[in-house]
């Protein structure tokens, strides 16, 4: 099917945001809301957008004038009936779109497509009861759609491929990046972004490091804009756990996806995030953190170590600091005077270098150690004892997790990838992430977690065994 008219149902931020990507794109778009003050509020927040990204040089004021010209209201659903795709963008609430499903499927006619801008909900669940359930589909737009290069589209049970073909089409036509996502808790981004925030949490609740270390580990270690507890208060606290809770029941109990205590308590303290002025952080006149600084200059005797994944490391002073991809430093080295350390992706990439130390650990070998990875030019932080520190637990359960969604079906390889980096602006995809390290270091961190936590959120993909089973091969 060629669209030229686009429908939007819901006139709020995504709405608005929305319809500006569909006018922008060149279809004639009609904005519904029942509520007339909210259809002209989004309205307005359309044709005010589109003036500010002209200003901005996003286009050109004459390119604004003419989307601004292609946008009519509709104040109520027979305005839309001549739309080819309807684009839902309401409330997430179940029996609210499939109420709105079943009068936008009498108001458009046979041939539209249906459209859901879900973030958690089944695209099945939304179909049941709409007459032709082969022609709806989600379009998962990012907030703000205007500034998220990213639209996930997801099939449903019964959605055709024709409809696909034409959701995948209109994203194009909008600028966006589609990628396709089966039906599933999630879809393809929102699910492989769980353990992002999830095993942050978990690492704080076992003490490793506070929220503020684990985000500069991520931060600076990582390369991520803002670290998990950074982004937790802008999301809302009180947001993320619902959608951990929803993400958690639909997987009928996944352990990789259980929710924190950590989170319920702060939200029952009414902490929750800069919406409230206090969350992870505290938000007032003065910035929340300080600014991160450059890496330290490094001494141009300081001779790296050997080429190598995890070199064991020797300092010129004679103190040694052990890689803990295979398990914690208590676990590898037992009642030695070593320190452990983590660099991601390799000591000779790596911007900063996490260090632990265990009962055995000296204070002269651990300044010895400290002392020389400085020397190298890295930031270094310490933190408490694990198998793969901080930024090497979150990276491998990012990994597994979505090794876990291409097993099942969920996307591909190239399109979660996609997801992550465009959808959250991650510097890598999980697999990006895996080819940068190593399968094997991923698989080693997963099963020495598994071995000393005795917990089955560690449980391996099978996917990611293969792999590591072919690259040895």
């Amino acid at each position: 099917m060629t669209v030229e008219r686009i429908g939007i149902a819901g006139a709020g931020t995504m709405g608005a945001g929305i319809a500006q990507l569909a006018c922008l794109g060149g279809f004639d778009s009609y904005l519904h809301d029942a509520d007339p003050e909210a259809l002209a509020a989004g309205e307005e927040r359309f044709r005010s957008a589109l003036l500010k990204g002209a200003d901005h040089g996003r286009w050109s004021r004459a390119e604004a004038d003419a989307a601004s010209a292609r946008l009519r209201t509709a104040r109520d659903l027979d305005g839309l009936a001549s739309c080819q795709l309807v684009i839902e963008a309401a409330p997430e609430d179940l029996d609210l779109k499939r109420g709105l499903f079943a009068r936008l499927a009498d108001a458009c006619g046979p041939g539209a497509v249906l459209a859901t801008n879900t973030s958690s909900l089944r695209i099945g669940a939304i179909a049941d009861g709409v007459e032709g359930p082969e022609r709806v589909c989600g379009m998962h737009f990012f907030n703000p759609p205007p500034l998220m290069p990213l639209v996930e589209v997801v099939a449903g049970e019964r959605t055709s491929a024709d409809t696909l073909a034409t959701a995948t089409e209109v994203a194009e036509r909008m600028g966006r990046r589609p990628i396709r996502a089966a039906d599933g808790p999630g879809f393809a981004a929102n699910r492989c972004m769980r353990p992002f925030t999830l095993e942050a949490l978990q690492l704080v609740g076992e003490r490793i490091a506070p929220p503020a270390i684990v985000d500069r580990v991520v931060r600076l270690g990582g390369g991520y804009p803002m670290g998990p507890f950074e982004l937790i208060d802008l999301i809302g606290v009180d947001v993320n756990l619902e959608v951990a809770r929803s993400l958690y029941e639909q997987s009928s109990g996944n352990p990789r996806w259980r929710p924190h205590p950590l989170q319920a308590r702060l939200v029952a303290d009414g902490r929750l995030g800069r919406k409230s002025a206090r969350g992870f952080y505290a938000y007032g006149d003065e910035p929340y953190r300080p600014q991160d600084p450059e890496p330290p200059d490094p001494d141009p005797v300081a001779a790296p170590p050997a080429a190598g994944a995890a070199p064991r490391v020797v300092t010129p002073g004679g103190s040694a600091a052990r890689p803990l991809e295979g398990g914690s430093l208590a676990a590898v080295a037992p009642g030695e005077d070593t320190a452990g350390y983590l660099a991601l992706p390799t000591l000779a990439e790596a911007r900063l270098v996490e260090l632990t130390r265990a009962e055995g650990t000296s204070d002269a070998a651990a300044a010895d150690v400290e002392a020389y990875f400085r020397g190298l030019g890295r930031h270094v932080q310490w933190v408490g004892d694990t198998p793969g520190l901080i930024l090497g637990r979150i990276v491998a359960q990012l990994v597994n997790e979505a090794c876990f969604a291409v097993s099942e079906g969920i996307g591909t390889p190239d399109d979660i990838d996609a997801a992550m980096r465009l959808g959250f602006n991650h510097p890598r995809g999980p697999f990006e992430w895996a080819e940068a390290i190593g399968p094997a270091r991923v698989l080693a961190i997963l099963e020495a977690l598994g071995r000393e936590l005795g917990h089955e959120r560690y449980d391996v993909a099978p996917f990611l065994r293969r792999w590591v089973g072919d690259r040895a091969a």
